[in-house]
């Protein structure tokens, strides 16, 4: 598979009209985007991305997540994931999903016995190409020491979110496929006072307490940068509904790495003040 270095969070595929959503994909294909992130959970995002890529689907590298929401059935259960998996094929398309991921259940999930059997079930069975994980903390470690069943993890990464860069180090020399989310940290420098939106509110004061000074770049170019270059990361997913924001991240990313003197500054920050911030789901 051929993961491009930006990819489409699109999960803001829900909430726009089916002719915007066919657009920003048309679009990011356009730019050599080919990686789309979407989820069980993002609304109408999963049909949308199957409509617009409907003609295009060698193209693209589609990643859903799952493991809740089947009418009928219990979160979290084979069956859950079993059926999830057949009715994300059927709205995506194709012949196989291309990633599949575990949405953000803990471990005790992941030990039960019933949950990661019937993903590697389907992946046995060619309808999904590689299974993984997406999520944080303990059962992202959980994951990341199982390359037998997994091969590809999401997990939050940017200049507010360095905790999992080790871990997303040690992966890749494992040969996971990882995708960094969240990679500009929800762009907290919109905000002149605190966001009421609690994940909002939590990067905008990681944003202040950094203290960098992203002169002369500007604090979008700086995070794409910095995470789509960090060791071990595969794709950086950028979440947005609008072309402009993903054309500023794919040229950001055509910049190349960080100035190692910036880069440098960056990650001394966090040692300083980040020592406490986890990865947010």
């Amino acid at each position: 598979m051929m993961f491009s270095r930006i990819g489409l969070g699109a999960g803001n595929l829900g909430s726009v009209s089916d002719a915007e959503a066919d657009r920003l994909v048309r679009a990011a294909l356009a730019l050599g985007v080919t990686v789309f992130d979407t989820a069980r959970s993002y609304g109408a995002s999963e049909a949308r991305l199957g409509r617009a890529l409907a003609e295009r689907r060698n193209e693209a590298i589609v990643v859903t997540k799952g493991g809740y929401g089947v009418d009928g059935v219990a979160d979290w259960t084979g069956e859950a994931i079993r059926r999830g998996v057949d009715e994300a094929l059927s709205r995506l398309g194709g012949d196989a999903i291309d990633v599949f991921l575990l949405h953000s259940c803990d471990v005790a999930t992941l030990e039960r016995g019933d949950v990661v059997p019937a993903l590697v079930r389907a992946r046995d069975a060619g309808k999904v190409r590689v299974a993984g994980y997406s999520g944080e903390g303990a059962a992202l470690a959980w994951a990341a020491a199982r390359r037998e069943i997994f091969g590809a993890l999401e997990c939050s990464a940017s200049p507010f979110d360095q905790a999992n860069l080790p871990l997303v180090a040690r992966a890749r020399e494992e040969s996971f496929c990882v995708l960094a989310k969240r990679p500009l940290g929800n762009a907290p420098w919109r905000y002149a006072t605190r966001p009421e939106r609690e994940d909002e509110a939590i990067y905008w004061r990681r944003w202040r307490e950094l203290g960098v000074d992203p002169t002369p770049l500007a604090w979008e170019e700086l995070c794409v940068r910095f995470t789509a270059f960090a060791p071990g990361v595969t794709t950086a997913l950028v979440g947005t509904a609008r072309m402009e924001h993903l054309e500023a991240a794919v040229r950001a990313a055509a910049s190349g790495p960080l100035d190692a003197v910036v880069h440098a500054r960056v990650r001394a920050a966090f040692a300083e003040r980040g020592g406490g911030w986890t990865g947010v789901v």
